[in-house]
C-alpha cells in the first residue's frame, strides 16, 4: 500500500515539475510575444502564424510525437529491467528521426511555395532546419521521461523558450530596421520581422538539443553499467523498427489530426476570404494574426498544464494498466481529471472576466484591442475543453486504445471545418468564425474521447468535486476579480492619468486576490484535500502557508478524538 501511495505521489510530483516548466515556457512565450508584436505588427504575426502552423504539422509527422511514443516503448522495457533493449530502442529511434526529419526538412524548404503563399513562403523556409533538429531532441526527452524524471525535459523546454524569445526579438528588430532603412513597403517590413521570429524558433530548438545531449553524456556511464548487467535476450533491429513504427504511427496520426485543426482553419480562412470574398491578403493576414498570436496565445497558457500532465501521465497509466491493475488505473484517471479541472475552470472564468484588462496588459495596440479582447472571451471556454481532451487523449493511448483518438479527432475535424467554411462564406463574422470553429472542435474532442474512454474503463467520477465545486468557486472568483479590478481602476485613475499603468496596477491587485478567493472557497468546500495538495511539488510548503493564512485547517483540528469507552 505504501509503495502504491509513493508511486502516485511521484507521478504527481513529476507531472507537476513538467507542468510548471510548461507554464513557465508559455509565460516566457507570452511575455516576448507582446514586444514582438510591437516590432512586426499584426500583419507580421499573420505571416508568421501561417508558416508556423505548417511547420508544426510537419513537425508532428516527423518528430513531435516521438517523446510520447518513446516514453511508452522504453517505460515498458524499463519496467521489466530490459536495459539493453531499452538502449537499442533509443539508438534505433535516433536513426528513425534522422531519416524522417531529414526528408521532411528538405521537403518543406523546397515545397514552401505549395504549402503557403505570399510573404509566408520565405518564413516557412527559415523553419525548415528546425524540423531536422527537433527529432533527436524529442527522442532524448522521451528517453528521460521513460526513466520517470521530467527535470531534463523541463529545463530544456524553459531553455528553448528563453533562447527563442531572446533571438526572436533581436533578429526581428534587426531585420525590421534593415527594411526601414531600405524604405521598402509595410508588407516587406512585416515579412522581415516574421523571418526574424522564425530564426528565434530554430535557435531555441538547437540550444535545447545541445543541453539534452550534455545531460545524456553526464548519465552515460550509469546507463552503460545497467546495460552490462542485463542478461535478457537482445531484440533484433528489424523487430525494434517494427515496434517503433507500430507505436509511432498511431501517435503521429492522433497528434497530427488533433492539431491539424489550426492549420486547416488557417488555410480555410486565407483561401475563402482572399479567393471567394476577394479580400486583400495583407488584411486577411492581419485578422488572422490578431486571432492566432493574441487571443490563442493567451488561452494556450493554462492549457500548457494539461499538455504537461498528459506527457507525464501516459507512461504511468500504460504501466499500471499493463499490470492489469484496473482500480489503480481508474483512480489515477480520476485524480488527474480533478487536478486538471481545478485549474482549467478558474482559468477560463478568469479570462472571461478580465479579457480586456489582460489583453491591454500584454498587447496594448489600441487598433485591435477590442477585437482581440472579444475573441479571448469567446475562446475562454476552450481552455476547459482542450485541457480535458488533451489528457483524455493520453489516457486512451495509455490503456492501449491508440486508434480511438485518431478516429475522434478526424470526426471533430470534419465537423469544425464544415462549420468554419459555412460561417466564412455566408456570414461577415471574420475571425469570430475561427473562434466558433475552435469551440466546436474542442467540445467534440472532449465528448468523443470521454465516450471512448468509458468503453474501456469505468471511472467513478465524482462530478461534484470534479466540476461542481471548482465551477462554483470560479464564478465567485470571477465576480470578485471583475469587481476588484473596476474598483481599483476607478480609484487609481483618480491619481494617475496613464491608462496602461492604471490597468497594470489594477490587474496586479485583482488577480492575486481572485486566486486567494478561489483557493479559499475550493479548500473550504472540500474540492481539494490536504493529501492532494501535499502530493504537488512543494506541497508541504503550500500546506504550511495555507495553514498560516487559516485557509486550511491544521491537521490536529481535523482529527476527532476517540470516544471513551
Amino acid at each position: 500500500m505504501a509503495e502504491t501511495l509513493n508511486r502516485k505521489k511521484n507521478i504527481l510530483v513529476q507531472g507537476g515539475i513538467l507542468a510548471i516548466a510548461g507554464i513557465i515556457s508559455r509565460i516566457i512565450g507570452l511575455l516576448y510575444t507582446s514586444p514582438l508584436t510591437a516590432i512586426i505588427g499584426d500583419e507580421g504575426n499573420g505571416y508568421y502564424s501561417a508558416a508556423f502552423y505548417i511547420y508544426s504539422i510537419v513537425l508532428l509527422i516527423s518528430a513531435y510525437s516521438i517523446p510520447s511514443a518513446m516514453s511508452k516503448l522504453l517505460s515498458q522495457k524499463l519496467a521489466i529491467r530490459e536495459y539493453r533493449n531499452a538502449q537499442r530502442i533509443f539508438r534505433c529511434a535516433l536513426i528513425y528521426v534522422f531519416v524522417i526529419g531529414g526528408i521532411c526538412s528538405v521537403a518543406v524548404f523546397l515545397g514552401a511555395g505549395f504549402l503557403v503563399h505570399g510573404a509566408s513562403i520565405p518564413v516557412l523556409r527559415v523553419f525548415a532546419p528546425a524540423i531536422f533538429l527537433f527529432g533527436p531532441l524529442g527522442v532524448l526527452r522521451g528517453y528521460f521521461q521513460a526513466h520517470r524524471t521530467m527535470v531534463p525535459t523541463s529545463i530544456s523546454q524553459i531553455l528553448e523558450q528563453f533562447i527563442n524569445a531572446l533571438v526572436s526579438l533581436s533578429a526581428a528588430w534587426f531585420l525590421v530596421q534593415t527594411a526601414q532603412r531600405a524604405a521598402v513597403g509595410e508588407s516587406v517590413r512585416a515579412m522581415n520581422g516574421a523571418i526574424g521570429s522564425a530564426i528565434g524558433t530554430g535557435s531555441g530548438v538547437a540550444v535545447a538539443l545541445l543541453f539534452m545531449i550534455l545531460v545524456y553524456r553526464i548519465n552515460r556511464d550509469e546507463i552503460k553499467a545497467l546495460s552490462e548487467r542485463d542478461t535478457h535476450p537482445v531484440m533484433a533491429d528489424r523487430e525494434i523498427f517494427r515496434s517503433i513504427i507500430s507505436v509511432v504511427t498511431p501517435f503521429v496520426l492522433s497528434t497530427f489530426i488533433y492539431n491539424f485543426s489550426t492549420t486547416m482553419n488557417s488555410t480555410l480562412f486565407s483561401r475563402v476570404l482572399t479567393g471567394i470574398r476577394a479580400l486583400p491578403y495583407s488584411e486577411v493576414a492581419t485578422r488572422f494574426g490578431v486571432f492566432s498570436r493574441k487571443a490563442m496565445v493567451i488561452t494556450n497558457l493554462p492549457i500548457a498544464f494539461a499538455n504537461s500532465a498528459a506527457v507525464a501521465i501516459m507512461p504511468n497509466i500504460s504501466t499500471v494498466y499493463a499490470k492489469n491493475k484496473i482500480e489503480d488505473t481508474a483512480a489515477l484517471i480520476d485524480k488527474t481529471n480533478r487536478i486538471i479541472m481545478a485549474i482549467a475552470i478558474p482559468s477560463a472564468v478568469g479570462l472571461l472576466a478580465l479579457a480586456q484588462p489582460i489583453m491591454m496588459l500584454l498587447f496594448p495596440q489600441k487598433a485591435t484591442l477590442a477585437e482581440a479582447s472579444m475573441l479571448l472571451q469567446i475562446l475562454a471556454v476552450t481552455v476547459v475543453f482542450y485541457s480535458l481532451s488533451t489528457v483524455s487523449n493520453a489516457m486512451l493511448q495509455g490503456v492501449g486504445r491508440i486508434v480511438a483518438p485518431v478516429r475522434n479527432a478526424a470526426a471533430a475535424l470534419i465537423i469544425q471545418s464544415v462549420v468554419l467554411y459555412l460561417l466564412l462564406v455566408y456570414t461577415d463574422l471574420g475571425n469570430i468564425s475561427l473562434a466558433i470553429a475552435t469551440i466546436v472542435y474542442s467540445l467534440m474532442m472532449c465528448i468523443l474521447n470521454e465516450v471512448s474512454l468509458r468503453h474501456v474503463i469505468k471511472v467513478g467520477q465524482d462530478y461534484k468535486r470534479t466540476v461542481g465545486m471548482p465551477l462554483l468557486s470560479s464564478l465567485i472568483m470571477g465576480a470578485a476579480a471583475y469587481g476588484i479590478y473596476r474598483l481599483c481602476a476607478f480609484l487609481i485613475g483618480l491619481v494617475l492619468d496613464r491608462e496602461y499603468f492604471v490597468n497594470l496596477i489594477s490587474v496586479l491587485i485583482a488577480v492575486p486576490i481572485a486566486m486567494l478567493v478561489y483557493g479559499t472557497i475550493l479548500i473550504r468546500t472540500g474540492g481539494v484535500s490536504r493529501e492532494e495538495i501535499e502530493g504537488l511539488p512543494k506541497g508541504s510548503s503550500m500546506v504550511r502557508l495555507l495553514e498560516r493564512l487559516h485557509i486550511l485547517r491544521r491537521k490536529e483540528e481535523n482529527e476527532t478524538p476517540e470516544s471513551e469507552e
